[in-house]
Order: structure tokens, then sequence, then C-alpha cells
């Protein structure tokens, strides 16, 4: 039967440990927060677990990730969030929770369509593709938090705003991260061949 998900159990086991990474450093110390900026290192087993095991397993590590954030996002753990929350909760869930998913979905998803072509360049292209579809979705949904992103921007322009204050140190720091560590620890992976 074809599109049937199965899984030998070392595979289940790799998606096991990459799940428990992703929950852990979203949890407790893969974020490093730098003024407004968060540095989100949960990308590179994201980006590892798509581009080893699928878009499947790419969107629930994403969605794995989304779930605590929305968690840390409801606890109010940084004053952003807890503003974001109190007054636009549906779109906040949306953006936590579908940022990641569809990032680490897409990212496997076109890992497999480049890899037989090119293997390195479909490495470098999902690693870049999580940081790139995860911030996007983040801007469209700070657009669509305008009582939130209003009351944070103080006067300037939001589009500005969301761009400098929110995003670009942020973006070019997880690019970079991934796009040194994704391709470097995946090749670790290939020698151990799960």
């Amino acid at each position: 039967m074809q599109g049937k998900l199965t899984f030998t159990s070392k595979q289940i086991t790799g998606i096991a440990v990459l799940l428990a990474l992703v929950i852990v450093l979203q949890a407790v110390g893969g974020t490093v927060s730098i003024g407004p900026v968060q540095l989100n290192f949960t990308l590179i087993p994201l980006v590892l677990g798509a581009i080893i095991f699928g878009p499947w397993v790419g969107a629930l590590l994403g969605f794995a990730s989304g779930v605590v954030v929305l968690i840390q996002v409801i606890m109010g753990m940084v004053p952003f969030y807890a503003l974001i929350w109190a007054n636009d909760p549906i779109v906040t869930f949306l953006t936590c929770v579908l940022k990641t998913t569809v990032a680490g979905f897409l990212s496997g998803l076109v890992y497999n369509m480049l890899k037989e072509k090119k293997a390195v360049l479909a490495v470098f292209v999902a690693s870049a593709i999580v940081p790139v579809v995860n911030t996007a979705l983040f801007i469209l949904g700070c657009l669509c938090m305008t009582n939130s992103v209003y009351a944070m921007a103080n006067g300037t322009n939001v589009i500005v705003f969301i761009l400098v204050s929110l995003v670009t140190f942020n973006f070019f720091i997880e690019l970079a991260i991934n796009l040194i560590l994704a391709p470097t620890l995946h090749k670790v992976l290939k020698y151990i061949k799960i």
C-alpha cells in the first residue's frame, strides 16, 4: 500500500530521541534570549528528523516544538508572549503550532525532492527552509496580531518593528546555525546509519 508510514524499531528509537531532544531543548535549554530576540536551537533536531525520516516526522517534531512554545506562551514566560496571548489567543495558538509544523514538513519534502539530484544541496536547502518558513509564518502571525504588535511597537511602524525588533537578528542567527550544524550532524548520523 503506497503512502503508508512504516518504521523499523531502530528508526522509531531515532525519532523518539529527536522528539525528546526537541521537547527538552524547547522547554529548558534550546532557546537563548537576547532582549526580545530568542535564538532557537530546537530547529536543528527538527531539520535532522525531516532529512533522515521524511516530511511527516519533520512535521511531528515541529508540532511538538510548537506545543512547547504554546505552553510557554500561555504561562507568560516572556513579556511579549503574555501580551500576544492576552490580546490574540487564537492567532497566537495557530502561529505557535503551525509555524514549526509547516517548516518541518516542507524541509523534509524539499529534501526528498532534491536528494537524488544533489544530496549536499538538498541538505543545505532543507536546513535553510526551517528558519525561513518558521520566520515567515511568525511574521504573518504578528501581522494578524494587530493589538499585541501595535502595543509593543509603541508608535513605531509595525512592519519596521516586526522586522527589526522581532525578526532580523533572530532569523539570521538561526539560519546560520542551521546551515552550519544541520549538514554536519547529518553527515555524522549517516555513519551511524539510522
